[in-house]
């Protein structure tokens, strides 16, 4: 009973609260996520070397596949959620929560093992050399082997976000990153594992999250719960699923090819100092992006139910003040990054050249960051409310249409500084796409929604005609009964 009405305040809360509610928790999550990433890093560079932090960063693509097929599913699942919750099918909700697990053992399963049989070719096609290959195979065979857990783990805090237990999600993943860096001190300085312990200690702190997960699951008295039949793949509910997960499956996926193409471009232009100075970075921006992650993952329980419950004004007014806010959290990322980019490299290195690579690395990549969050909060937006092609299109725009071509272009004219340049020029297009396509779209709905209105007002003015002459038909009768018995009075006397 505590648990519908939790869900039935995502319509009635106001609106700074109840983002609050569900973003901080979702935020401090997602910032305890890449904050064990950097952990990682940080063991891997200072104990294990700097072509262990470039090696690493040779499987940022194969990190990006993996969570493109977790995203397909746990956002969809989660997104489909909210809004059965907001249509109060609590029915449907469990079902798509059984089909969430069903779908995840598969699609972990085949994906580790596939890439398992083929890593190495895999990992010379994403830009490993002969330095790097040791180290991206030695953590990635770990990874892979364990590939269905992290499936799970993520696609059981997605469900949890959108049953209205944003904190239940939240000490999930902070146990998750108190555990992984124990690990790390055990496996890296201790045993001495290095890249493999770190990838080692990042798989079991997510399977015993994964433990607490499905405990909390298994609670009947929860209004989502485990129990038989839910298991069994159901097309439409599939089908709704990955209809809304498409659009992170394929962001997620562009980004593997992109990152594949970049590190392919640094090690011919810059080497493998640049694939290194490029994950170093690239650690450093996503404790912001993963900030305004978690703020989209807040915003969309609130948003799918008001838009299930067409409760418009409401929804709205989440994505606004959601936008506000990934702006300040970018512009807070902005301004670390161009004041004090030196203590950042130095987190992951005592290699000079590293460093220096890594300060010029930081200042190209996060230079557009005061506008970056915008046009994530506007895709985010498209995907909670099921409109699927706008928010693949904005997915998409930024990697595809604007990157990949420069990145092409660019480097033949200015070789390392056209590879750097590429990434500023493209976030800046891809948000002026975004905001243009955004502001177009709320136009249309304002003055949709204003007809609905004259429209609905224009019925009442008639209802109240309608109401007013029967009333005025009403009064002639009782006139004209009252004369008929006065004249049939005068008759009798």
């Amino acid at each position: 009973m505590n648990n519908k009405k939790a869900t039935l305040e995502l319509g009635t809360k106001p609106i700074g609260k109840l983002l609050a509610q569900y973003a901080l928790p979702a935020i401090i999550a997602m910032t305890a996520a890449s904050l064990y990433n950097i952990i990682d890093r940080v063991f891997i560079g200072q104990v294990v070397g700097p072509m262990a932090i470039s090696g690493l960063a040779i499987t940022f693509p194969f990190m990006n596949l993996a969570a493109a097929f977790g995203a397909a599913v746990g956002v969809g699942a989660s997104t489909t959620i909210s809004v059965k919750l907001g249509q109060k099918d609590y029915e449907t909700a469990e079902n798509i929560l059984g089909n969430t697990i069903t779908l995840s053992l598969i699609i972990g399963l085949a994906f580790g093992g596939i890439c398992l049989l083929f890593l190495d070719p895999i990992l010379r096609f994403f830009g490993a050399s002969d330095a790097t290959l040791p180290y991206a195979r030695s953590f990635m065979q770990v990874i892979l082997a364990g590939n269905v857990i992290s499936h799970m783990y993520f696609g059981m805090n997605a469900v949890l976000r959108a049953a209205s237990k944003p904190k239940m999600a939240m000490y999930a993943t902070i146990f998750t990153v108190a555990m992984n860096i124990l690990l790390d001190v055990v496996f890296i300085l201790w045993w001495n594992w290095g890249i493999r312990g770190a990838a080692s200690a990042t798989i079991i702190s997510q399977a015993l999250a994964l433990c607490w997960q499905m405990k909390l699951f298994a609670n009947k008295d929860e209004l989502l719960h485990l129990k038989r039949g839910i298991y069994k793949l159901k097309s439409s509910l599939v089908k709704n699923i990955i209809s809304i997960g498409i659009s992170p499956f394929l962001m997620n996926a562009c980004a593997c090819v992109i990152v594949i193409f970049l590190n392919n471009q640094l090690v011919h232009f810059g080497g493998d100092m640049a694939v290194g100075a490029f994950g170093i970075a690239n650690s450093i921006a996503m404790i912001f992006v993963m900030f305004v992650i978690g703020l989209n993952q807040g915003m969309q329980p609130i948003a799918g139910y008001n838009y299930g419950s067409q409760q418009f004004d409401r929804m709205m007014k989440a994505v606004k003040i959601a936008i506000i806010t990934a702006t300040c959290i970018m512009l807070t990322g902005w301004t670390l990054a161009m004041f004090a980019p030196y203590y950042c490299a130095r987190l992951f290195t005592k290699d000079p050249e590293l460093i220096k690579r890594g300060v010029e690395a930081i200042h190209v990549i996060m230079i557009m960051f005061p506008f970056i969050g915008c046009q994530m909060v506007i895709t985010n937006f498209f995907q909670c409310i099921g409109k699927v092609k706008i928010s693949i299109f904005l997915s998409l725009s930024r990697q595809l249409l604007f990157l990949l071509p420069m990145l092409v272009v660019l480097p033949k004219l200015y070789k390392i500084d056209g590879v750097w340049a590429s990434m500023p020029i493209s976030d800046a297009l891809s948000v002026i796409v975004a905001v243009t396509i955004f502001a177009v779209l709320m136009r249309k709905f304002k003055a949709d929604k204003g007809a609905l209105a004259d429209k609905g007002a224009l019925s009442d003015r008639s209802d109240q005609s309608d109401k007013s002459d029967k009333s005025d038909r009403s009064d002639k009768s009782d006139k004209s009964d009252r004369s008929d018995r006065s004249d049939t009075s005068d008759l009798s006397d």
